[in-house]
């Protein structure tokens, strides 16, 4: 799998749907402001891992992925939680990545501020790789010996 970037998705958008990721982001940002205000940057760092739009996101997908099917004169409810489960499971896996960067930043700041970010930055971005490609190995060699259609 050849991993690409196509803005082909944004066509599927409403302009509502684009709203209510903004204000959900919003919220998500102002929330761990608030948090990290009463309870300190320690605490409230945590909750910047937060995907701010996840749940937006992951109803949208959904959605988008049943219309493309009931225009396509099939049923796509299966579908659409199919490619909302896929997209959670990227979030997750950028998740571990987050806190590989923020491991790595936290150690590195109090030295050498530009180095701990280069060097955080470039830790994301490995520790991302390796587990999705950890994660598409154990899912694949775990599929590899039933007949349950893959997700495509």
């Amino acid at each position: 799998m050849i991993v690409k970037v196509s803005s082909s998705p944004l066509k599927d958008g409403r302009w509502y749907e684009y709203l209510i990721r903004f204000v959900l982001g919003g919220v998500a940002t102002v929330t761990t402001g608030v948090i990290s205000s009463r309870f300190g940057a320690p605490v409230g760092g945590l909750f910047l891992a937060l995907p701010a739009i996840f749940c937006a996101s992951a109803t949208l997908i959904e959605k988008h992925e049943q219309r493309r099917k009931r225009d396509a004169g099939v049923d796509g409810e299966r579908r659409g939680q199919q490619a909302a489960a896929l997209d959670a499971a990227g979030a997750s896996l950028g998740s571990i990545g987050m806190f590989g960067f923020a491991l790595i930043f936290s150690l590195l700041v109090e030295r050498y501020a530009l180095a701990a970010f280069i060097a955080a930055a470039a830790g994301w971005c490995v520790i991302s790789v390796v587990a999705w490609w950890s994660w598409r190995h154990v899912r694949l060699s775990t599929r590899s010996g039933t007949n349950r259609p893959r997700f495509r």
